[in-house]
């Protein structure tokens, strides 16, 4: 049996974060990039009409995705030790990326959470199918158009941190040429 990385490119598994941790890293990051997709494509159609009821329905449901994968990419992320970067970093970019993670956690977590605020405040339920989940909120229309807004200036300015993740794993990896981007491969 040969003592070689079938994978070259790929860190052992003990410079890695676990398998969990990885898979739903990624599919979470893919269901935001549909979840902005969804929405920023909208207005492409007319008010009311169905291709554009879907493209809203889509980005709701894509939110309740991320939602339900918080906790377990938390647990997940916890359950395991996480992966060292080496080199080691310095505080003050220690400091920053763990500013950066807190900040999209809060943001997975907080953003779905928003939507569904919204649509409790605004429609009385969820719609599941047939059935309704009821609000556990009275009607506030007013209310829910607040949190909109909130939940829309919110998700503009995490186009800004999420470029920012991206612009660092790419900088860790091509300049400072260390480990952060091949724990998460």
């Amino acid at each position: 049996m040969s003592s070689t990385n079938p994978h070259p490119t790929a860190a052992p598994a003990a410079f890695r974060y676990s398998a969990t941790s990885r898979r739903l890293h990624w599919l979470m990051a893919a269901l935001v990039v549909l979840a902005y997709v969804l929405i920023t494509s909208r207005s492409w159609f007319e008010k009311g009409s169905d291709p554009r009821l879907l493209v809203v329905q889509g980005h709701f449901w894509v939110g309740i995705a991320v939602f339900a994968l918080v906790l377990p990419r938390l647990l997940a992320r916890f359950a395991s030790p996480t992966p060292a970067i080496v080199p080691a970093l310095n505080p003050l970019t220690r400091l920053a990326s763990q500013v950066t993670h807190i900040a999209l956690y809060a943001f997975l977590l907080l953003q779905p959470l928003m939507g569904m605020l919204v649509v409790f405040l605004e429609r009385g339920g969820i719609p599941l199918g047939g059935l309704m989940l009821p609000s556990p909120f009275e009607l506030n229309p007013h209310l829910a158009h607040r949190i909109e807004d909130l939940h829309i200036t919110v998700g503009s300015a995490f186009y800004y941190v999420i470029g920012l993740h991206i612009a660092a794993v790419l900088w860790h990896h091509f300049l400072r040429r260390d480990n952060v981007l091949k724990r998460m491969l």
